[in-house]
């Protein structure tokens, strides 16, 4: 064995704009050539690679730096051993440079269990050992060397030696597989996959997965799609397969005629990894937590949401990996616009028609709450260095970003928005833009002067108010800019309601373009609902006219779009928020809307609303009366088989009579996913017996059953449950990023205040070490793990404190200061 120097630390020093800078114009990557061994994590934690980098420089003899966060064995520049004085905390000198260079860097990196980075997992249900590799936003030093900017764009070839029952996946396709001898195997037991040259890729876009995966594979629109996952979860991924490659295709197809620009490679694949949080869009073979394998039947809005998520992730294959920001400023290009393009392209290519009407309904609402806390920021905004971008990954950069694009396609129409992106991808596939090169196009297509428009939505921070008045000429839309702020210009539709017997009907849509602080509106005449911002146009908090409020609060469920009604119960949340109206209110509101609603996009995010309304956002005294409220209708739903099992997850959260509770033990049957529920349910209000929970894990076809367990336990009224699940989350890292939450949520239960305390102590006191594996993990614990239940100011006082101590990381004070600042609006709304 060589001797090794360190180049590896937990947190090696964030490359700065102004580095990054310096390094592009001194120098252009020709290629990379990376040989990994995977063959010593069959059974122990080593990842071992070889970098070759073929690179130029522009100044002969000048010096600069390559990225190395791991142990190397050795370093070798244009034939020449590096002495180790050069080997640093993550980086690694090169002094006296050539015009052509070639280095050469052998390392193995030890730490392999982050669920970041590169990641070693074991199947516990059959020991199957599986390792994948993840690199936003600048991981990919922690896995080779290479200059990991994302304006250092070229292309990447990868040998890998691994197991011979593993199979391995990476960007490219068609690999040459050939049995080999390797040291530490008897001949025949090891592999090399050899892979054919990626495209210019930034470096943060390669991937390498190895193990012994289930694969399925399918022909469809003249691509080759695959999908893989454990062995263990193979008969799930063989009951969602069809639609995964069904979406799949219909997504390739739609993005390659609307940006102009086909997807250039046969190859698509999808692998559901363990261990990991969200997905990543890594050119051509995509990651995916195998959370998005669901367990038991999924609902539709599971599907929905992880039909979302495919098209997020590929659409990055334009928007990220074809074409990339030349620096973490503009990650909004990226993010923003893969997230408006999913929808756009769910609604416009797949069976997820109402797409836009759930978005409204969910994920926009986290947009909503990241603008109005105390870290709002605008959706472009500078960066210093790639810690920094990191806190960047937030509801501003992602559901906001997504909101105001959509604002950006109607404000400009559709025709010259599509004839601007196929400019734009005509003009740089394969290089690096920022904000200005895309605005331009979409100026030259439309004809219009987008500055002031830029300027308004990219870069300033929080959401205008846009309020409905009467005057004596008829009515005005105001709109009021935040902090003072001149208001931006809106293109929204007012939608005038009337009442046709029990239902309502749009007598009008106007569509009106605001200009300054307020904007004359005729045709409203006296209908009883004027509904602000209908069709969900644009991002705004609105308001009704005053004499409008009671009649959206009681109708909006016989408003006769899902979208509008939506909008509807979407505005009652957003006035919850803010303080202008009742949790009671609320709830009504959006009953009568479950009451006869049929859209499936809606059902589900509407009934999470009202289950957080009733158990968080309610007084005490009233708590258990919303909550059985909710009950009440999840019972009365749940006689609908179009709605069941909807219904009866809502019910799982809040029942509260023993009736509630006879229709659920009714209900379960062979739902082993509703049984969990309704345990973790009975173990924070009733009781619980540890043989129950025994004979159901037992029954569970789910490997990943022993989570379910720790949740249960977790919700119970006692130390012990808690303490057991505090140290698998924290201590042990064995709780899967795609599952945090889900205990978390079982962990905090309102019911629980003084148990809670103690626990929410030991937060505070973890926030400076939390970003110590990277981003996933960071935003996964600091968010999912948050005491949600905690109600009292002087907790929020101190959490803030603590998450703004100098130790603790961006991305986690963020997320900490964001979700106190909801706290502290539960708390106010409590009050009301």
């Amino acid at each position: 064995m060589k001797p090794t120097v360190t180049a590896e630390s937990q947190s090696p020093p964030s490359l700065t704009k102004r580095e990054a800078e310096e390094r592009a114009a001194l120098i252009s990557v020709n290629r990379y050539d990376i040989d990994v061994d995977v063959t010593d994590m069959l059974a122990g934690s080593d990842f071992r690679a070889t970098s070759t980098v073929s690179f130029k420089c522009r100044k002969p003899g000048a010096s600069t730096f390559v990225d190395a966060a791991f142990d190397v064995i050795s370093v070798t520049l244009n034939g020449a051993p590096v002495s180790r004085d050069a080997i640093t905390n993550g980086r690694i000198t090169l002094d006296n440079l050539q015009a052509d260079n070639v280095l050469v860097v052998e390392s193995v990196q030890h730490e392999t269990a982050a669920g970041e980075w590169v990641h070693r997992s074991v199947d516990k249900s059959d020991g199957e050992v599986y390792v994948w590799t993840s690199f936003e936003p600048d991981d990919a030093r922690r896995a080779w060397a290479c200059f990991d900017q994302p304006d250092l764009k070229a292309p990447h070839r990868f040998t890998v030696l691994a197991p011979a029952r593993w199979i391995v996946v990476s960007n490219s396709g068609d690999p040459r597989v050939e049995p080999v001898f390797a040291k530490q195997t008897p001949p025949g037991d090891a592999k090399r996959w050899s892979f054919p040259d990626t495209p210019p890729l930034s470096t943060y876009v390669p991937v390498l997965t190895a193990g012994p995966y289930y694969e399925l594979r399918s022909e469809r629109g003249g691509f080759d799609l695959g999908l893989f996952s454990r062995q263990s979860l193979s008969k799930f991924l063989d009951r969602d397969a069809d639609e995964l490659f069904e979406v799949t295709a219909q997504g390739l197809a739609f993005f390659g005629e609307n940006f102009g620009l086909p997807f250039p490679q046969k190859k698509y694949d999808q692998l559901f990894v363990p261990d990991m949080g969200g997905a990543m869009e890594n050119h051509g073979c995509v990651l995916w937590s195998d959370a998005f394998v669901y367990r038991s039947d999924p609902t539709y809005l599971d599907r929905e949401r992880r039909a979302i998520v495919l098209l997020h992730e590929m659409a990055h294959m334009w928007f990220g990996d074809m074409v990339t920001m030349r620096w973490w400023e503009d990650i909004w290009l990226n993010e923003a616009f893969a997230e408006w393009a999913c929808y756009w392209s769910a609604e416009g290519a797949t069976k997820f028609t109402d797409a836009w009407a759930g978005f409204a309904a969910g994920g926009k609402l986290w947009g909503y709450s990241a603008d109005m806390s105390p870290t709002t920021h605008p959706i472009r905004q500078p960066v210093d260095d790639v810690a920094g971008a990191a806190a960047s990954f937030d509801g501003i950069t992602y559901p906001k970003g997504a909101s105001v694009l959509k604002q950006l396609f109607v404000y400009v129409g559709t025709d010259a928005f599509v004839a601007g992106l196929k400019s734009y991808f005509a003009k740089h596939a394969w290089g690096n833009t920022e904000l200005s090169d895309l605005m331009d196009e979409l100026s030259t297509a439309s004809g219009r002067d987008l500055s002031a428009w830029t300027k308004g939505w990219l870069d300033t921070a929080g959401t205008d108010r846009l309020e409905l008045e009467t005057t004596d000429d008829g009515a005005v839309l105001r709109a009021t800019g935040p902090n003072g702020a001149e208001p931006r210009p809106h293109r929204v539709v007012i939608g005038v309601y009337d009442r046709d017997g029990e239902q309502m009907f749009r007598t009008a849509a106007l569509s009106i373009e605001t200009t300054g602080a307020e904007t004359p509106v005729s045709g409203v005449g006296d209908a009883p609902l004027m509904l602000v911002n209908d069709d969900d146009l644009t991002f705004a908090s609105v308001r009704p006219f005053a004499e409008s409020l009671d009649t959206m609060l009681a109708d909006a469920g016989k408003l006769p779009t899902a979208i509008s009604r939506a909008v509807a119960f979407t505005t009652a949340w957003n006035m919850l928020v803010h303080g202008d109206l009742r949790s009671e209110e609320f709830v009504r509101c959006v009953l009568g809307v479950l009451r006869t609603e049929s859209v499936e996009s809606i059902i589900e995010p509407a009934f999470d609303l009202a289950v957080e309304a009733a158990d968080y956002w309610s007084p005490d005294n009233d708590r258990d009366r919303l909550m059985a409220d909710v009950a009440d209708l999840a019972v009365e739903l749940a006689r609908d088989p179009a709605r069941r099992k909807v219904a009866l997850r809502a019910l799982a959260q809040t029942a509260v009579t023993d009736a509630h509770f006879a229709v659920l033990a009714s209900a379960v049957g062979d739902d082993v996913d509703l049984a969990w529920r309704t345990f973790v349910r009975r173990a924070d209000v009733r009781e619980i017996e540890h043989s129950e929970i025994e004979a159901l894990q037992a029954r569970d076809p789910d490997p990943d059953s022993w989570v379910r367990v720790l949740a249960v336990n977790a919700a119970r009224p006692e130390t012990s449950g808690k303490d057991t699940a505090w140290k698998a989350i924290i201590d042990e890292h064995r709780v899967p990023f795609g599952a945090v939450r889900g205990v978390a949520r079982a962990f905090w239960r309102r019911s629980q205040p003084e148990l809670a305390l103690p626990y929410a102590e030991k937060y505070l006191q973890l926030l400076p070490q939390l970003d110590d594996f990277g981003m996933i993990p960071a935003l996964t614990v600091s968010g999912g793990l948050f005491p949600a239940s905690i109600a009292a100011e002087s907790f929020i006082a101190r959490a803030t404190a603590a998450a703004n101590d100098a130790k603790v990381s961006a991305i986690v004070r963020r997320t900490v200061i964001e979700a106190c600042d909801k706290l502290a609006r539960r708390l106010r709304a409590r009050r009301l």
